[in-house]
């Protein structure tokens, strides 16, 4: 079945073309980021979410607020990031002003790490939107995905 089935209704086509260009652009993160960064596109996502905290107010992300910015269920979430630690990448410390609190950051290795495979994801992530766009039911997708201009 593809996005432009005529069993599917409008919204069902539209959703299937947006779940068939994610797959795409994952599988093709995944592998670029995996060959040369022994990274995958979860631990590079968690890595970088993790890398654009800062200390005060507001600051610190709750392991929730994680899972919910790396798409992850929480359990899937602390497992990613406990693989994270054993690797050296971030570390875990009690949050000062409440004791059931966790908080993570990233290490210097990880930040090193996040740079050095930046490219990398940005680089597989052009090829997956410029490869979607010479697919009829994908490109118009593709062109809104271009013109979003999302702050970062």
């Amino acid at each position: 079945m593809t996005a432009t089935d005529p069993a599917l209704t409008g919204l069902a086509q539209g959703w299937c073309a947006l779940s068939l260009l994610h797959g795409r652009i994952e599988a093709h993160i995944e592998r670029a980021l995996q060959a040369k960064h022994d990274l995958s596109m979860r631990e590079y996502s968690l890595l970088d979410v993790l890398s654009r905290q800062h200390d005060g107010d507001g600051g610190h992300l709750q392991m929730r607020q994680v899972a919910d910015a790396v798409v992850l269920s929480q359990s899937a979430t602390t497992r990613l990031v406990t693989r994270l630690e054993d690797r050296g990448l971030l570390s875990r410390y009690l949050c000062p002003t409440d004791r059931r609190g966790i908080y993570t950051n990233v290490s210097e290795a990880g930040l090193t790490l996040l740079e050095e495979a930046r490219p990398t994801n940005d680089t597989a992530l052009r090829e997956a939107l410029d490869a979607a766009a010479t697919n009829l039911e994908l490109a118009p997708l593709v062109r809104v995905v271009e013109s979003m201009n999302v702050p970062a």
